[in-house]
């Protein structure tokens, strides 16, 4: 899985970057953009609960083997569907490139939900983690470089040699499937219902709390992007840029190694600096938007470690089945909420003005509001798998 994690890594990244960027610079639009990301989630979203479904009947070869094949078309209509209709070609090109990320994101979690265990899970992830922060440093500037000397055409066939890579090793892939005794608990939709899934207040609360991610998420995730191609129109630059934050966050993970603070106390900075980034756009100038994006870098990092350990750990008593549809619900409920958020910016037509501002006081809100909901649902979870307590749940 880290060899398949390692090429599909090469691929998401480009595309997290210049297609977004690709379909930026024909009109400098943010509508474009985020009708392109609108898609995208939806397709994701839809993907992902798919692809649950087929692992209660095929393998993961399957979905990684779709993953593979969707990538591959939404390079095929990058390289030669033209259109007159350009919002209809950039949803034809979000729809592949949001179910190729949803069929492999489904394909991973879900592997690592029914088979991981304790210690291998953590170094699997820890070593994911290092391979995704060095890609991401390199990526871009390769990315960069041969869009320079070749054109987009050039890049796009550099990523058709990696996906034809990642459907090769599809095939040699573990034959990973739903555990019997999770298909014994039921059929996937039945096991889908929501009065099963969130069944206790500990679920409940982690639900508000992922739909509040969703929101900060997007508009962290998209302004980012944003505020770059703001800051400069130079493909190499915006790559150096993309390094540099990816450098801030490896010094998170070195301040997170060393300085040994509780979860809470690094859930909360990671709150401050993403909100003092958000803040800081109210001032437009490239400078500030620079060290904005810094600050959001390094406070998703410090957020996502601890707020994604916390939420696993409040379902570590469910059986696998609810576990695995846990972790479908909390994909759709994140995809919902983003894209409730990019319809709200499909309005946008520039990075100030009261709607603007009134994003940033809506992605205060829902990212203030985690740690609260995060608390609760920690508080509830523990009390359930206390000696005496309710105990594991189906």
């Amino acid at each position: 899985m880290l060899i398949m994690n390692f090429v599909s890594a090469i691929i998401f990244i480009y595309i997290g970057i210049f297609v977004n960027l690709y379909i930026w610079e024909a009109n400098k639009s943010i509508f474009e953009v985020s009708w392109y990301n609108l898609i995208l989630f939806t397709g994701w979203g839809v993907s992902y609960t798919l692809g649950a479904n087929l692992l209660w009947r095929y393998s993961v070869r399957l979905l990684l083997a779709l993953s593979a094949g969707c990538g591959t078309l939404a390079f095929l209509l990058l390289t030669y569907l033209t259109l007159d209709n350009r919002l209809i070609w950039i949803a034809l090109i979000g729809v592949p490139v949001g179910f190729m990320w949803g069929f492999f994101a489904s394909a991973q979690n879900l592997s690592i939900a029914f088979f991981g265990k304790g210690n291998d899970v953590a170094v699997y992830f820890a070593t994911a983690s290092i391979i995704s922060q060095g890609l991401s440093m390199l990526v871009p500037v390769v990315s960069a470089q041969v869009i320079g000397w070749f054109g987009y055409g050039g890049s796009f066939t550099m990523m058709f040699a990696f996906l034809t890579v990642m459907l090769v090793f599809s095939y040699f892939m573990p034959r990973i499937s739903v555990p019997a005794a999770s298909i014994a608990e039921g059929s996937f939709w039945a096991q889908m219902s929501v009065k099963r899934v969130f069944a206790d207040p500990s679920s409940k609360w982690l639900a508000m709390a992922i739909l509040a991610a969703g929101v900060f998420l997007q508009f962290q995730n998209l302004f980012a992007l944003l505020f770059t191609f703001s800051v400069t129109q130079s493909k190499l630059l915006i790559a150096l840029l993309n390094a540099l934050y990816t450098i801030s966050a490896l010094l998170g993970l070195l301040m997170y190694k060393r300085i040994k603070w509780s979860e809470n106390s690094y859930l909360w900075l990671g709150v401050a600096l993403l909100s003092a980034g958000f803040l800081m756009v109210m001032f437009p100038l490239k400078p500030v938007l620079i060290v904005s994006n810094l600050l959001t870098t390094l406070g998703m990092f410090f957020f996502g470690t601890v707020w994604n350990a916390q939420q696993f750990r409040c379902i570590r008593h469910y059986s696998q089945g609810r576990q695995a549809t846990f972790l479908v619900w909390r994909e759709c409920f994140i995809c919902l909420t983003r894209c409730i958020m990019l319809i709200t910016i499909l309005s946008l037509e520039e990075l100030k003005g009261g709607l603007f501002y009134a994003l940033i006081a809506i992605s205060l809100a829902s990212l203030l509001s985690i740690p609260l909901f995060q608390t609760k649902a920690s508080k509830e979870a523990s009390r359930v798998q206390q000696p005496g307590g309710i105990g594991p749940s189906l």
